[in-house]
């Protein structure tokens, strides 16, 4: 597919993403498991197709804009192409960069 969206990313922005979603997923309470079982589905994904996005869409608004807050520019200026590229206006999403 020629998507970007459905592209893997640099694998820096890769791994800076990866680590900021388990630090968000640590960060909650996990007396059900349902951390876990997130922090589970992240930890072994590899950089292919469209796991950077799928971690991004893990979360909620609230949480994407704590993640967005906690990335570097690269790793948003990657993801807000991604969510464009899906179809999404650039205003619309927490990764915009003014």
């Amino acid at each position: 597919m020629n998507n970007l969206y459905y592209q893997p990313c640099s694998d820096d922005v890769f791994n800076e993403v990866k680590a900021e979603s388990i630090k968000i997923w640590e960060s909650y309470d996990d007396t059900y498991g349902y951390s876990t079982g997130k922090i589970n589905g992240i930890k072994d994904l590899k950089n292919v197709q469209d796991n950077v996005m799928c971690m991004v869409a893990m979360f909620d608004p609230r949480n994407q804009a704590k993640l967005a807050r906690n990335l570097s520019k690269k790793a948003k200026s990657e993801i807000l192409s991604r969510f464009v590229e899906g179809g999404s206006s650039p205003y619309m999403v927490p990764f915009f960069i003014p």
